[in-house]
């Protein structure tokens, strides 16, 4: 098995060149240059956040109001360490409610069938106040075993509900763009006929988009009386505007990639007499994956931007009304966590794009160049 050009694809295909080097290290290329591939994709990356952290702690240190200051590198680790602990702390307190609700649910279960067992061997008035005594036990335990902590939720939860919302609603914009985009790229008329909707909407902001998207939302749930449903109003409407910023740049790249497949392969179908099912899933559909990728990966990515100010409007439990919350409480405390709010959705953010990079890189067709 050839180890090194498996290692050195699959640096591609995720998007890490930094690790080439070393992988062409361990297989003993020249180490003159290895080094220098180290020094390049490494330590100059690392000098320069060494010198991106001092000119924020510089900044740091003169940037003061007569109400705050802004954070500092310090300051904000120490709020990220509080911002942990309060978290764990939380599931602590919430397991351990949920442990002893459970205890309880166990002791009224045996209340209740004492209670029955006391109903069976009595009679007239005393039996039916037996038996209503294990019902009312089994309502109790019943509503302990499902008990649920009403306690707000951690900064944790909060960013993986983000990523949970973000993720709806790329899914819902994917759904839609993804065939319209085909449809435009196979049909020069459907084309032209989406081309001004497409430039018309493209860039409206998220912030002009969300009260359409309220509305809708709001419209949906106006027959839902007994507030039974999968998802919250907010969560939706976040969804929904991440969905309606996020669609366009897939719905392009998809037209894109499907009106520049090579005319040899359409050739072929014809040739072969494949059915339009056929050429569209064996030759279309495949051929224009790399650009569909790409597009995909740009969405994604306005997605998460866009889902930072819908969360603040819609008030969906998630990072942009944590960084909301904190703006308005003012202090310098908090300040810090905004910073520690910057720092973490420029890392999701981070991680999404390398997704889809390997994503992309996977349907490349060994075009697997990192970007």
């Amino acid at each position: 098995m050839n180890w090194r050009g498996t290692a050195l694809r699959l640096c591609r295909v995720t998007g890490l060149p930094i690790l080439e080097p070393f992988v062409r290290l361990a297989a003993g290329e020249d180490p003159k240059e290895q080094f220098q591939n180290i020094f390049k994709f490494i330590v100059i990356p690392i000098i320069a956040t060494l010198f991106f952290i001092g000119l924020w702690s510089l900044a740091a240190s003169n940037i003061k109001t007569d109400s705050a200051e802004l954070p500092s590198p310090s300051s904000t680790w120490a709020a990220a360490k509080e911002l942990w602990a309060s978290h764990r702390a939380q599931k602590i307190a919430d397991a351990t409610a949920i442990t002893e609700e459970r205890a309880k649910a166990k002791g009224f279960m045996q209340q209740a069938k004492a209670a029955e067992k006391q109903a069976a061997s009595a009679t007239g008035n005393d039996q039916k106040r037996a038996l209503a005594n294990a019902e009312v036990y089994k309502k109790k335990a019943l509503q302990a075993a499902n008990f649920q902590p009403s306690s707000a939720p951690t900064f944790v939860d909060q960013t993986w509900r983000s990523i949970g919302t973000v993720f709806v609603g790329f899914f819902i914009a994917t759904i839609i763009a993804v065939p319209l985009g085909i449809l435009c790229g196979m049909s020069p008329i459907f084309n032209a006929a989406m081309n001004p909707i497409i430039q018309l909407f493209k860039p409206v902001s998220p912030l002009a988009w969300l009260p359409i998207a309220s509305i809708v939302i709001i419209w949906w749930y106006s027959g839902d009386e007994t507030g039974d449903a999968l998802f919250s109003r907010a969560f939706l409407i976040s969804a929904t505007t991440v969905s309606l910023c996020s669609l366009w740049p897939t719905l392009v790249n998809t037209a894109l990639g499907v009106s520049t497949v090579n005319k040899d392969y359409l050739n072929v179908a014809k040739v072969l007499k494949l059915s339009w099912w056929q050429t569209l899933c064996k030759i279309i559909f495949p051929a224009s994956l790399p650009l569909m990728f790409a597009g995909l990966r740009i969405s994604l990515g306005v997605g998460w931007m866009v889902l930072i100010a819908a969360d603040m409007l819609a008030q969906n439990p998630g990072l942009g009304k944590f960084v909301w919350d904190m703006f308005q409480n003012g202090s310098n405390n908090t300040y810090a966590k905004i910073a520690v709010a910057v720092l973490v959705i420029g890392f999701v953010g981070l991680i999404l794009d390398r997704i889809m990079v390997f994503l992309r890189n996977l349907v490349s067709f060994g075009n697997d160049a990192a970007s």
